[in-house]
């Protein structure tokens, strides 16, 4: 396939694509053409094929085949209504690896959703990402916030440690020692730093509610405060409980640090590319 050709083709696919409620999708009609199949029967069997392998991937047809209806010219001026079908990017993904692989447009398209696919996953699990690292520097900040709290009612470092360790168990079941251990996360590590972005927000949850709870009850003293901080933490761990979540069995997660290393270094790499593209432009 020329250069000129793979183009021409791009440009038709990222011109045929259109939004439905806020998702992006193709005409069955117009990629009937695209994929240059002359007649709608033989293409509705590619369809076909396509929604059986979208039902045995687990996934549910209506989401990605839903039957619409298209507005066609019928010559001097009339128009009339057809059966289309609205297909998203991974339905046009399916289609195109049931199709006839012998048809160029076939094997463009085979590579054109798979990466459109990818690069969708790509951005899902960076915002996934981020997400983790944001409810991480939250927790830092709410801790933060507490310890300040409590050295002023009493509690020093030492007894903040302790209240938090507690807090752990209260969460987990488990120690922070125990918690490092069965997660294998290194000894001068905090152990958020290991936790899924539940369990961390979970952990931000409880110190905010001991926070808040102290001030509002005026609460002094190491017991009393600890007391609070346990109650909070069992509290939610009922909440998790209640929804089907254990948060000690839930697996560990990657280094925070890592990630974060990775997202900065994503930054740094987009922040080349739009200077590129000024140099470029200039």
């Amino acid at each position: 396939m020329k250069t000129e050709e793979i183009k021409q083709l791009f440009k038709d696919f990222e011109s045929a694509a259109s939004e439905i409620e806020g998702v992006e999708c193709w005409s069955a009609r117009e990629l009937q053409f695209l994929l240059g199949y002359s007649k709608w029967e033989n293409f509705e069997k590619v369809i076909q094929k396509a929604k059986d392998a979208c039902e045995n991937a687990g996934e549910k047809v209506i989401h990605h085949f839903p039957d619409v209806r298209k507005v066609i010219e019928a010559g001097k001026g009339a128009i009339h209504e057809i059966d289309d079908i609205a297909l998203t990017r991974y339905a046009c993904y399916l289609v195109a690896q049931n199709g006839d692989s012998r048809k160029l447009e076939i094997a463009f398209a085979q590579n054109y959703f798979a990466v459109q696919t990818r690069r969708a996953e790509i951005i899902e699990q960076r915002l996934l990402e981020y997400e983790r690292v944001n409810a991480r520097e939250k927790l830092s900040q709410t801790e933060k916030q507490l310890s300040g709290i409590l050295f002023e009612r009493g509690v020093d470092n030492q007894g903040f440690a302790i209240i938090r360790s507690k807090g752990d168990k209260a969460l987990f079941r488990l120690a922070t020692n125990q918690l490092k251990t069965k997660l294998g996360v290194p000894e001068k590590r905090p152990v958020a730093d290991f936790l899924p972005t539940i369990s961390i927000k979970a952990k931000d949850l409880a110190a905010e509610m001991t926070g808040l709870n102290v001030q509002t009850k005026d609460l002094k003293g190491h017991n009393p405060i600890e007391k609070e901080h346990v109650e909070n933490n069992t509290a939610v761990r009922k909440m998790l409980l209640e929804r089907g979540i254990k948060p000690e069995n839930l697996p560990r997660a990657e280094d925070i640090k890592k990630i974060q290393r990775k997202l900065d270094s994503d930054e740094k790499s987009v922040l080349k590319e739009v200077k590129k593209i000024k140099k470029k432009k200039k």
